[in-house]
């Protein structure tokens, strides 16, 4: 499944190291952007800018109330955190159940691990203040050599 293979790939960007929180949230956001991908989550596939599913889930967050949270991880500044709560809140029902279940963690866990790590991959991801266009996301993901 690409999200397993993108769960891999966030994973590595993240760091896991010795432990498995880089891991599990990469497996956490590689899910829950292949469900997004999937258009399971009301439309969100893409970004308007073209960013694939990490774009259409900072625009979800934006939508949601986040925009200074998601604006942050782009900028060069220091990343404003979120919340598990405000994830949940942002994210359909369906869509943080599936991820939760995929993972094999509770809803709330999956919405804290999204709160932990979602900056960091944004950051990461985003050197330059905009994201890379959806084609180019696991090449840039392959190129940290974590």
């Amino acid at each position: 499944m690409a999200g397993n293979d993108l769960g891999s790939l966030l994973g590595g960007l993240l760091g896991s190291g010795g432990g498995q929180g880089g891991a599990r949230g990469g497996d956490i956001l590689g899910s829950l952007l292949g469900a997004l991908t999937a258009g399971r989550s009301g439309g969100a596939a893409a970004g308007a800018d073209g960013s694939g599913p990490l774009g259409g889930l900072l625009d979800m967050l934006t939508r949601s109330g986040l925009a200074d949270q998601a604006q942050s991880w782009l900028g060069t500044g220091d990343n404003q955190p979120v919340t598990g709560t405000q994830i949940a809140r942002a994210l359909p029902d369906d869509t943080l159940r599936k991820v939760a279940a995929e993972t094999g963690v509770s809803p709330d866990q999956a919405a804290d691990e999204i709160a932990r790590t979602l900056p960091q991959v944004v950051d990461k991801l985003s050197p330059a203040g905009s994201l890379p266009e959806s084609g180019s996301l696991a090449d840039l993901i392959r190129q940290q050599n974590l």
